[in-house]
């Protein structure tokens, strides 16, 4: 197949939803697939590119992280007809994404859809929430995967979070898979861990808390730093590090200052991605107040790297941390100081039979598998239907040529 991509948000910029379009891309590839990458210029974009088309674009409202497509449509349109795709798979609902809708049905050819972000979990980013509003949000998704041949959801979260927008498209959940060899790491040893613990000031005896994200405030960092204190009142050796950065840092550090956590609290800063491994490896349990996941990548990383996980508890991963050793989720009833209170205390042993059990499902290989077999098939039900058109459009033409020799 020669699918074309979508998007808005492409590499360098480093988020979600550029890891995922670049991980799907090299499955595609993998098996024999053609992939071709329709994005935003980007200032620190390589000059020279294979398959990736950059169309004019420019920073995205109150998100300058961000960019969106404003020119270059016509031009995109003409390479998608010279590179012959057979399908089209966008990956935002805005610039890109509208011109890959206009493309597939100038070219006549199915239109898939992944809905990435949640939206209203943003809503702030966008003149403070004031000009785009909930309702707005229903309205526009609706009408976007409605009109689309297919939709991919990474979690059944997303799944219902669409069915309650009014949204009738057919979907199927696809979770992104991480290259889970880059996570698992034989060669990366205890002595390396404690150098790295070492050099943040992480004592071996200490229980080592990791948070890896964007830091923004829909990450709800603030609310694990907030509930700190109760956690070290139980376990004092507990010490929290956080991995990352983002426009919220600076509240976070007068939060940790405030609350007189200096000593607790270590920000460590954004880490090169090949480094990211080394961070998993080095905690003893990986923590998540999110609640804006469409999936999270950083779970599932978490969970090949075999980093116990306290987070907070969604449809995706109640169904990703099936067993206690594992890791548990938690509800806003329960709260994260008690959930990891309780896991602390009752400190269940790994289990790598069960990661090994997970690691199929979690891996790139399965991913760019359930992905192929959604193509295949809406390119089988797109065929069908246009067939059905033409033989209705026949049946109608030959009715009103019996009708126009009948009234002559």
């Amino acid at each position: 197949m020669k699918i074309g991509f979508f998007t808005d948000t492409y590499f360098p910029q480093v988020s979600g939803v550029s890891t995922s379009i670049k991980t799907l891309k090299e499955q595609l590839e993998l098996k024999g697939h053609e992939v071709y990458i329709f994005t935003t210029t980007d200032p620190k974009a390589p000059k020279y590119e294979r398959n990736i088309i950059r169309m004019p674009s420019v920073p995205f409202v109150s998100f300058k992280e961000r960019r969106i497509v404003v020119r270059g449509f016509w031009f995109a349109y003409l390479k998608a007809k010279e590179y012959d795709l057979d399908l089209i798979h966008t990956h935002t609902e805005f610039g890109a994404g509208l011109l890959g809708k206009w493309i597939g049905k100038r070219l006549d050819v199915p239109v898939i859809h992944t809905y990435h972000t949640m939206y209203e979990d943003y809503l702030h980013y966008i003149a403070k929430g004031k000009v785009l509003r909930p309702s707005y949000v229903k309205f526009l998704s609706r009408e976007f995967v409605d009109h689309s041949s297919g939709v991919v959801c990474p979690s059944q979260r997303v799944v219902d979070t669409l069915r309650r927008y009014g949204a009738r498209a057919q979907m199927r959940i696809i979770p992104t898979g991480i290259d889970v060899e880059k996570f698992i790491r034989p060669d990366i040893t205890q002595e390396m861990s404690q150098s790295l613990r070492e050099k943040w000031g992480i004592m071996p005896e200490q229980k080592l808390l990791l948070s890896l994200s964007r830091l923004s405030y829909e990450k709800n960092i603030h609310k694990i730093i907030e509930e700190l204190p109760q956690v070290i009142t139980a376990f004092p050796e507990v010490r929290l590090m956080i991995v990352g950065d983002g426009p919220y840092r600076a509240n976070l550090e007068s939060l940790v200052a405030e609350l007189g956590l200096t000593e607790v609290v270590v920000f460590v800063g954004e880490v090169p991605a090949d480094e990211v491994a080394h961070y998993y490896h080095a905690a003893d349990y990986f923590v998540s107040a999110s609640t804006s996941e469409t999936q999270g990548l950083t779970y599932t990383e978490a969970m090949a790297s075999g980093t116990q996980m306290i987070v907070a508890g969604n449809a995706y991963l109640d169904q990703l941390i099936t067993d206690y050793s594992l890791g548990q989720t938690y509800d806003e009833r329960q709260g994260f100081s008690a959930s990891l209170i309780e896991y602390l205390t009752d400190n269940p042993a790994k289990n790598p039979a069960v990661v090994q059990q997970k690691l199929y499902e979690i891996s790139a290989e399965f991913f760019g598998e359930s992905m192929i077999a959604f193509y295949c098939e809406v390119l089988n039900q797109y065929v069908e239907k246009k067939f059905q058109e033409r033989k209705d459009e026949s049946r109608l033409k030959t009715r009103l040529r019996q009708f126009k020799i009948l009234t002559k």
